[in-house]
């Protein structure tokens, strides 16, 4: 009685699927293992492949070499084949002790072999080894895809916490701006329509991967966060800027990527983001000729992101009611950057932009703006 619950201390919750041919040993291992765990049995290898592949699977396989029709090897690597079945440890069952034949079963992927005939305190000393390396490896692939969950939550709560800095510095700049929230949007769905657009085209192929371009979506926001550094009787000016006036907003370009290179000297890792958003926000007022702000750049000296940004703010500019105009039909804002190509804008950026204009329009139709201040104020001064 005494060994009898020595040997139920050792149990553990754990499914042994036996597959060989011979009922006798089938029998035997039946009486040695069952009171330790739970048995299967099958004696073929296609009913045993059958059972491993059943939910849930056993924990280990005890597997005859020499069986008619299929034989353990053949088992195994059919084992090995299927995701179901592949990690299930296997014992090879055999009267064979030549080493060839159990080189061959290792190299195949069996993680031990037992041999025939059976001795009780072996086969339940290496079943039981299998099981607990089994139970170490479950744990530690458990633990692993816990770590991994909790690296993408945080990852995903990071991006998360990313992107609302990104619009609330954004809104920063939109409360002395008569721009609205959904300028943001809208810009930021041009720019990247703009940029999948190009990925076609040989010139940006190396540069407008997916990654670059959610980047460069995700820094679109930041390109006129310089305007909060603009003074109010300019910013807020409803009619048009002296020179004098024009020159003090054009510093916005530069407010912008120098408040943006501050805030990169306070990380210790850079951001790409970060980068592209200077980028954005120094040079998205350049244009194709040359004859743009704050550098006077031309061409592709002109950063891809600052082009790509150049045309898409200047649509929604014509598109949108302001203070001091009315929203220009789409059509006709069109037609006012065609006119641009090779001027203002890189003609590249620009047959992309034709390319996709009709999703232009259902990006600025889907974020149209409702900011009843502006509309009512750019009615009120284009009414007689």
């Amino acid at each position: 009685m005494a060994k009898q619950n020595d040997r139920m201390e050792l149990k553990i919750d754990a499914t042994v699927l036996l597959i060989d041919d011979s009922a006798e040993s089938l029998s035997v291992l039946s009486g040695l293992l069952l009171p330790l765990y739970r048995v299967l049995v099958a004696n073929q290898g296609v009913a045993g492949l059958r059972m491993a592949a059943r939910q849930p699977g056993p924990d280990l396989i005890l597997l005859d070499v020499m069986m008619p029709g299929m034989d353990g090897y053949a088992v195994l690597a059919q084992l090995r084949e299927n995701p179901v079945t592949r990690d299930i440890p296997v014992v090879f069952l055999t009267a064979m002790a030549e080493a060839d034949d159990i080189e061959r079963g290792l190299q195949l992927g069996a993680a031990d072999y037992i041999t025939k005939p059976f001795k009780p305190n072996v086969v339940l000393a290496r079943v039981s080894t299998q099981l607990q390396a089994k139970k170490a490896r479950d744990w530690m692939k458990n633990q692993t895809a816990m770590l991994e969950a909790e690296v993408t939550q945080r990852m995903q709560e990071n991006d998360r916490t990313q992107r609302i800095s990104i619009r609330a510095l954004a809104h920063l700049a939109e409360i002395r701006d008569p721009e609205t929230g959904n300028h943001i949007l809208r810009t930021q769905g041009y720019v990247q329509l703009l940029a999948r657009g190009l990925q076609r085209n040989p010139r940006f192929a190396s540069t407008l991967n997916t990654r670059y371009i959610d980047l460069l979506a995700r820094s679109a926001p930041l390109h006129d966060i310089g305007k909060v550094g603009i003074p109010d009787d300019i910013l807020l000016k409803p009619g048009k800027l002296t020179p004098d006036e024009m020159r003090v907003m054009q510093k916005h370009a530069k407010f912008g990527s120098d408040a943006i290179e501050l805030a990169e000297k306070d990380i210790e890792m850079p951001l790409a983001f970060l980068a592209l958003a200077k980028e954005i926000a120094h040079w998205h007022h350049e244009k194709w000729d040359g004859s743009g702000y704050p550098d006077g750049l031309a061409g592709v000296v002109i950063p891809v992101s600052a082009r790509i940004m150049a045309l898409a703010d200047v649509f929604d500019a014509l598109i949108s009611a302001r203070v001091y105009k009315p929203a220009m039909p789409y059509a006709q804002a069109r037609d006012i950057i065609v006119a641009e190509r090779g001027k203002h804008f890189d003609p590249d950026v620009m047959d992309a932009f034709l390319a996709n204009f009709t999703d232009f329009v259902a990006i600025a139709e889907r974020f149209k703006d409702t900011d009843s201040r502006v509309l009512a104020a750019s009615q009120a001064k284009d009414s007689p």
